[in-house]
Parts: structure tokens; C-alpha cells; sequence
């Protein structure tokens, strides 16, 4: 059996030279910064993803190469790395998962010149050409969930607390615009920046606002520090909590959670524990698993939301490549579950009209 496949350092493959004869992705994931603990997801999937297609052909008959590139640094950083390694010939397509801040830089120095996949959900907006987004909108990701909360939690007092950057101002916008057609209302919102060192403002506001549920777009380790300073103070039993950005790695690091309000409307869930009346599981899921599993061995990371958006960016891209149309899952629908020690469980919600 061949090795797994991992991905290039750039700044090698620079010094190599182009290689014609094999496709290269650009993988931009964030190996730093408050995502990190999502890269050996990401890095995995990418690789079964590649390993996969360069065992039926590669794209188009040519093998295909990735190229890592941290995304979790600033985003002047990150776009402007991006375009001088694309310029130097270091990757043939790019495909993105990090923070739609770090989007926005990238997609707009690269003006086009290069195919790139974005994955995670988004923030939704007009797209440069080029540009293809695999992910949902804020709306589309998160007013099923405000509406199934808003009907069987009874959660009518909403409070928005996210990270200052696009994707959550476009989250809270969707959610103020949303709610006060479900019967609730928003009694308070806050921005902070990366990395916050204090939770005690922010859960003052919870106090302050008697809100019974507060909606977070906090992201990676910022999202886990918040809710181990919510639990520690007592409110996670009576505020319910909704989030676009927590997985498994991030419920893994808090320690996971058994007071049955923490929910996240993520695209998938990781072997999720079906809360289903026919008990119906995510069979796509967990083959993927099981694939990742065999090729990585007992100590595979877990197939996350945001590594599953990877993998079927990676097969996009290479579709892309060699002049295909990409194949693969249709359009996610919204999905929603609540933390179940360390998974998660679906609730099943109201088919979209």
C-alpha cells in the first residue's frame, strides 16, 4: 500500500521548480492562530481526498501534489504570501478553509487569476470570479435552527456575542432579522476582539440582558474558552447556547458538555448519535471515517464539519482541473444538534419549503 499522502512545504517546492506534469493545490488551512486545532482534520482529509483521486487518475491523468499554507495568520499576510507563491508558480489552484476576514484579503489579491475553493460556510455577498464557495450563508446556516430553538426551547431573549471580523456581523445581521419573525427579539449584542483574555464583560452581558439564549460566532479557541467560563459560572443548565462554528474538535477541547443546551448548526456532524425517529445515521459520514481510519490508522483525527468541507473542496478542485464538473454532495441542508458528552445529536428538523 502506498504512503498516505502529505502535503509540500511551499518554499521546497519553490526551490524545485514548476512540475507541468502534476496538478498542485494550494491547501490554505490554518496551522496557527485561533482555528488551529482544526488542522490535523483538515490536513487529513485533504490527503484521503488526494489519495483517492491519484488512485483513479489523478486530474486528467496528471498526479496531484498539495501545497500547505498556513491561513491562520493576518489576512495582509496570508493574501500576500498567497499571490507571491501563485506568481512563482508553487500551486495550480488553490483551495481556502480559514476565517472569512482572511477570505476577503485573499480572494481580492488574487483578482481572479486563480481557481480558488472556499469551504467552510461563509459570509455570504457578491464573489470574485474564479471563486467557487462551497459552504452555506449565514441565513441559510443558522434561521432553521433560530426557528426550531425559538419553538421548542422557548428561547425568545437573544443574545448575539461573536468575534469582530465579517462572518460574524453577518451572522448577527441575519439573526435580527430573523428573529423577530419567530416571536423573539435580540436583547443585546457584543464584538470582541481575537483572543479575548477576559470572559467576566461577557457574561456580565448574559446576566445584565436576562437573556435565555445567546447565539455565538466566537470561533475555534475563543468558542471553547467562552463556554468553559459559561459552564464555570453556572448558566450553561439555563441558557441555551447556538453556534456556526463549534465541531468536534472544539467540543473535544472543552471537555464535551451534557446539559443538552449547547447546540451547533454545522453542515455535518462527526458519527453523529441519531436523535431520529427511524434512527437514520450519516452514512456518507461514516464511511468517510472509516476511509480516513485505514489510511491514518487508530489515531485518525475526526472528519469535522470544516475537514469534511476540505475534502470535498480538494475533489472539487481537481474536478476543476481537469475540466469536470465537480461531483459530490448536494447543497448542504440545515443541520442541528445538540452536544451529547463528545458528539453530537441530530435533531431533525423541518424539511426546507
Amino acid at each position: 500500500m502506498p504512503l498516505p499522502t502529505g502535503p509540500l512545504d511551499p518554499w521546497d517546492v519553490l526551490l524545485a521548480g514548476p512540475r507541468p506534469d502534476a496538478l498542485r493545490i494550494g491547501l490554505a488551512v490554518p496551522l496557527s492562530g485561533p482555528l488551529a486545532m482544526t488542522a490535523p482534520s483538515a490536513l487529513g482529509l485533504a490527503g484521503l481526498a488526494v489519495d483517492e483521486a491519484n488512485g483513479t487518475g489523478g486530474a486528467g491523468g496528471r498526479p496531484v501534489e498539495l501545497v500547505a499554507l498556513d491561513s491562520g495568520r493576518a489576512p495582509g499576510v496570508v493574501a500576500a504570501e498567497t499571490v507571491a507563491l501563485h506568481a512563482a508558480g508553487a500551486f495550480d489552484v488553490l483551495v481556502g478553509f480559514h476565517t472569512s476576514d482572511v477570505h476577503r484579503a485573499v480572494e481580492t489579491a488574487l483578482a481572479g487569476r486563480v481557481r480558488y475553493v472556499f469551504t467552510p460556510p461563509h459570509e455570504g455577498g457578491r464573489r470574485s470570479p474564479g471563486v467557487v464557495r462551497l459552504g452555506q450563508s449565514p441565513r441559510e446556516q443558522h434561521t432553521a435552527a433560530l426557528a426550531w430553538l425559538v419553538a421548542h426551547r422557548r428561547a425568545r431573549r437573544w443574545l448575539l456575542l461573536g468575534t469582530d471580523y465579517v462572518w460574524p456581523r453577518v451572522v448577527h445581521r441575519a439573526a435580527a432579522a430573523v428573529l423577530p419573525a419567530l416571536g423573539a427579539e435580540v436583547v443585546g449584542e457584543a464584538l470582541v476582539p481575537f483572543g479575548p483574555a477576559d470572559q467576566g464583560p461577557l457574561l456580565d452581558l448574559v446576566r445584565r440582558t436576562r437573556a435565555d439564549a445567546v447565539l455565538l460566532s466566537l470561533v475555534g479557541r475563543d468558542l471553547v474558552a467562552f463556554n468553559r467560563e459559561f459552564a464555570r459560572a453556572g448558566l450553561d443548565r439555563r441558557v441555551v447556547r447556538l453556534s456556526g462554528a463549534l465541531e468536534e474538535n472544539g467540543l473535544y477541547a472543552l471537555g464535551g458538555d451534557g446539559t443538552g443546551e449547547l447546540f451547533a448548526c454545522m453542515p455535518s456532524f462527526a458519527m453523529p448519535l441519531s436523535g431520529s425517529a427511524d434512527g437514520a445515521a450519516d452514512e456518507g459520514q461514516l464511511a468517510l471515517q472509516e476511509r480516513l481510519a485505514t489510511r491514518s490508522g487508530p489515531s485518525a483525527p475526526v472528519v469535522c464539519a470544516y475537514a469534511r468541507g476540505v475534502y470535498d473542496g480538494v475533489r472539487a478542485a481537481v474536478a476543476l482541473s481537469a475540466g469536470r464538473r465537480p461531483s459530490g454532495r448536494a447543497p448542504a441542508a440545515p443541520r442541528l444538534g445538540h452536544a451529547d458528552g463528545l458528539r453530537f445529536r441530530e435533531v431533525t428538523l423541518p424539511a426546507p419549503t
